[in-house]
């Protein structure tokens, strides 16, 4: 297969697997304490794509600063950033999660401006994070309003996209030297250990009560939602830009609309979508910005 097919496959993946994540999730909470229910399926993710990676030959990190960027990467994109979505689904509807984790490409279009390697900020790109930023105000004020969920689960909610976007940032800037799946491998059974401690220390045992409901969730997660499309995303971090890498931001909360809406009978406020299409907005023009001229032909 071509460079350019398994970019294209990898992206498809990412868009449809994710997009379908956040109603999984919502449904798997109902039965499952979030951090436990994260936490055993990372680590079964985790697990699983080592030894297929391992059987291939992949070798594992020989550098401490691999190991690091792995660790690094594990806390801010999966313990803090999946485990906050997680966890605030206890009360948030699939839906607006979804929309509010799209903003993680404003973030990661903002991170990226930072330090010696970062790239410049032109107009369009700051007209778009303010437009993308103006709409989670309004998104997250029209549900703080309808008193759908309390304001600490929209707070965990924008904390988990912060997360995402400077993990994505610095997983990009300092990849680890080994191949993708044994990179996305590691991070997950690190953050299924972290998440798994999290969920112990925090009584959440007790609350374990495996439904075959949360049975099917738990699996389509670990295999589709982890095994799959995440080292497809891992995959991806190495491959494109960061333009291209952001467009999942706006493809996966329409699944995820889609999704609530025939399953869960999930329904947005008028004030819900004016935010969600002001979000949506902001997230194309900075995907717009940050793409390159390409450069003239020679005459």
């Amino acid at each position: 297969m071509s460079r350019n097919s398994s970019v294209a496959l990898a992206l498809a993946t990412v868009y449809l697997v994710w997009g379908s994540t956040y109603l999984a999730i919502r449904v798997g909470v109902r039965d499952l304490p979030p951090f436990l229910f994260s936490g055993s399926r990372f680590m079964a993710a985790g697990l699983l794509m080592l030894l297929w990676a391992r059987s291939r030959g992949h070798r594992l990190p020989q550098r401490w600063q691999d190991w690091r960027s792995i660790a690094f990467a594990a806390l801010t994109m999966l313990v803090a950033g999946n485990g906050l979505v997680t966890w605030s689904e206890q009360w948030v509807e699939s839906n607006q999660a979804a929309l509010i984790v799209a903003t993680s490409a404003l973030w990661i279009a903002w991170f990226g401006t930072f330090g010696s390697r970062g790239e410049t900020v032109n107009r369009l790109s700051i007209v778009g994070l303010a437009v993308g930023f103006a709409g989670v105000a309004v998104l997250v004020g029209g549900g703080l309003q309808l008193r759908a969920a309390p304001p600490l689960a929209y707070a965990a909610l924008l904390a988990a996209t912060v997360a995402w976007g400077a993990g994505s940032v610095a997983l990009r800037r300092h990849p680890p030297a080994c191949s993708a799946w044994v990179g996305a491998a590691l991070q997950m059974m690190i953050a299924g250990a972290v998440m798994g401690s999290i969920g112990m220390a925090s009584g959440e045992a007790p609350r374990w009560h495996m439904t075959p409901t949360a049975a099917w969730m738990l699996l389509y997660l670990t295999v589709f939602g982890s095994c799959i499309a995440y080292g497809a995303y891992f995959w991806l971090v190495q491959q494109v830009t960061p333009a291209v890498l952001g467009t999942y931001a706006y493809v996966n909360p329409a699944v995820a609309v889609v999704l609530g809406w025939a399953i869960l009978d999930e329904r947005l406020s008028p004030t819900q979508w004016l935010g969600t299409l002001v979000i949506l907005g902001g997230v194309v023009l900075v995907t717009l910005a940050s793409r390159k001229p390409k450069p003239a032909s020679p005459a």
